[in-house]
């Protein structure tokens, strides 16, 4: 299984506090980076974490308001200036490719990298060997997707098993594969050698109110990150608005056999995050409330 780091960028909601820059969070799984959303201040941010720009090969982008999108232009010049030599990713929900043009035009970009931009529809729109980032739509007033990052199971072999059997090259790689192999005239069952390691899921629910496709992408995530703009008592301005309270959030967790919740997107209202967290974790315990600069290993 790949490294995974998460790194919180922003955990603001509309506006940046003095103690919140606005929303994006970074995920390195091997040596790829991915960044979703990018708020004003975000490649600042990305230098406080250690974060090179150069890393980020792929951009997804949950919907076009400000707080989630105005830090790209400056982060495009940055990789730019620095020689990026990959084709960027970006992903987002329809009219992405239109916002992303006008954005491109309202700038001079003395040194342009290579683009790729891709609307994403319902269900998986990356797939590697490793991984898989399937994204689906949300409800939010405007065109909106959240995401999950989805690594593939992979079969790991018993050592001392394999040693046992005195199998090695490739006898031990088409076991690898699932396959049957015939040694010495016995057949050997890929299940007798080794066993399924299930990959892990990360999902990002952002900006939106319960929907089902909120709990397709929760379901069974490893780490759930999700927002948690207002408290319980404004949950009818959260209506409104189309954003979930943290008590929503946690009954998102719960429902959906989530390993660990991480709140994020605060409301700018709220000083400190401790009756949000506690409001969450009376019904979901392993939840926390996100700080910027916040790193979580797998």
């Amino acid at each position: 299984m790949g490294k995974i780091e998460i790194t919180v960028l922003g955990t603001a909601s509309m506006v940046p506090t003095k103690e919140r820059n606005l929303t994006s969070v970074h995920i390195s799984y091997e040596d790829k980076g991915i960044l979703i959303d990018c708020g004003e201040g975000t490649q600042r941010q990305m230098k406080h974490a250690g974060i090179k720009p150069s890393k980020i090969s792929k951009i997804l982008i949950s919907h076009w308001h400000g707080d989630h999108v105005l830090g790209i232009p400056g982060l495009l010049q940055t990789m730019g200036n620095s020689d990026y030599q990959k084709t960027l990713e970006i992903y987002g929900p329809k009219g992405t490719k239109n916002f992303m043009g006008h954005m491109l035009k309202g700038f001079y970009f003395d040194t342009p990298i290579d683009m790729k931009i891709i609307e994403v529809e319902d269900g998986i729109n990356f797939e590697n060997d490793s991984f898989m980032i399937e994204a689906r739509t949300l409800s939010h007033g405007v065109p909106c997707v959240g995401y999950a990052l989805i690594e593939k199971d992979i079969r790991k072999i018993n050592k001392s098993k394999i040693e046992k059997m005195n199998l090695s090259g490739l006898v031990v790689g088409e076991l690898q594969k699932g396959k049957e192999v015939i040694v010495e005239g016995k057949k050997i069952s890929p299940n007798e050698v080794s066993h399924i390691q299930k990959g892990r899921k990360i999902s990002y629910v952002f900006d939106t109110e319960i929907t089902d496709n909120a709990a397709v992408l929760s379901e069974d995530a490893e780490v759930l990150l999700c927002e948690a703009t207002y408290l319980s008592d404004l949950e009818e301005k959260g209506f409104e608005y189309k954003h979930m309270t943290a008590k929503q959030a946690a009954l998102l967790a719960s429902n959906n056999n989530v390993g660990r919740l991480i709140l994020c997107h605060f409301s700018q209202r709220y000083k400190t995050t401790e009756d949000l967290e506690r409001e969450a974790q009376d019904i979901f315990p392993n939840t926390v409330c996100a700080y910027d600069l916040m790193k979580v290993r797998l």
